[in-house]
């Protein structure tokens, strides 16, 4: 195993990387509030779609992407397959509208819906993780320690879980942002034990990583991130408060005299 370095640029690189999964969590706290308050199917689905892509292409993938701005290897170049890394950043989107699917996010609360949508939102944050990963190149080869990958799974599906919960306990604008500070902490417990678990075996004798250095995108990436953002904090805003809203009164039809 070969020495890398995971906070090349400083060690602040961890707490941005922690606040940008709050900010995006708590985001994608308040759509799922105003899903569960939806009048309509097709008004719930929108909401959960800005939900998923709030929390899993900002508060998962970008915190991610942030992150690993600091991983290096000391006088060797690092490199990133573009097709890898778009990937899992639509890995991350719909693995948490699955999940969101998979709940519900109503008002009427089922453990078993919690339970299968935390298992297939946890798992599919992992494949996000590890998809990302395998873009990475380097002047050799990267292995994993399974035991520490095993875990960073369980760190996933739990955090999951948690973060559905949230969806429905949750109400107040505070509220949310500790369920936010919370799926924080979780989401990059997730990413750095991941982290942890890499073995990376350089090789002076290897040719070159191919793919694009991690600056060439930096911009095009941040563009996309405010704009995941500015979507759902611009509905929300816009949206009426869910307490006001309320499901229209069914009247009887008149009984043929």
């Amino acid at each position: 195993m070969t020495d890398v370095q995971h906070f090349a640029l400083g060690d602040w690189l961890l707490l941005l990387a922690y606040l940008t999964s709050v900010v995006g969590c708590t985001v994608g706290l308040s759509c799922t509030l105003q899903a569960r308050y939806a009048l309509s199917a097709r008004s719930r689905l929108s909401w959960l779609a800005l939900a998923a892509l709030s929390i899993g292409g900002v508060g998962i993938w970008l915190m991610h992407f942030v992150a690993m701005l600091g991983f290096s290897t000391p006088g060797m170049p690092v490199r990133y397959n573009v097709f890898w890394t778009v990937l899992s950043a639509v890995l991350a989107v719909v693995s948490v509208f699955g999940g969101l699917l998979v709940f519900g996010v109503r008002t009427r609360f089922a453990w078993w819906r919690l339970i299968a949508g935390g298992v297939i939102t946890g798992l599919a944050v992992n494949l996000m993780h590890y998809t990302g990963m395998w873009g990475l190149e380097v002047k050799g080869s990267i292995g994993y320690q399974p035991g520490l990958v095993v875990l960073s799974v369980v760190i996933a599906v739990v955090a999951a879980t948690a973060a559905l919960w949230f969806t429905v306990a949750v109400d107040k604008p505070l509220h949310r942002l500790a369920a936010g500070l919370v799926a924080g902490i979780a989401v990059t417990g997730m990413h750095y034990t991941g982290m942890a678990a890499m073995r990376v075996h350089l090789d002076m004798g290897a040719p070159d990583p191919a793919g694009v250095e991690v600056f060439s995108f930096l911009f095009p990436v941040f563009v996309l991130a405010a704009v995941a953002l500015a979507v759902p904090i611009c509905a929300v805003l816009m949206a009426p408060p869910p307490g006001s809203r309320r499901a229209p009164v069914q009247v009887p039809a008149k009984q043929p005299a």
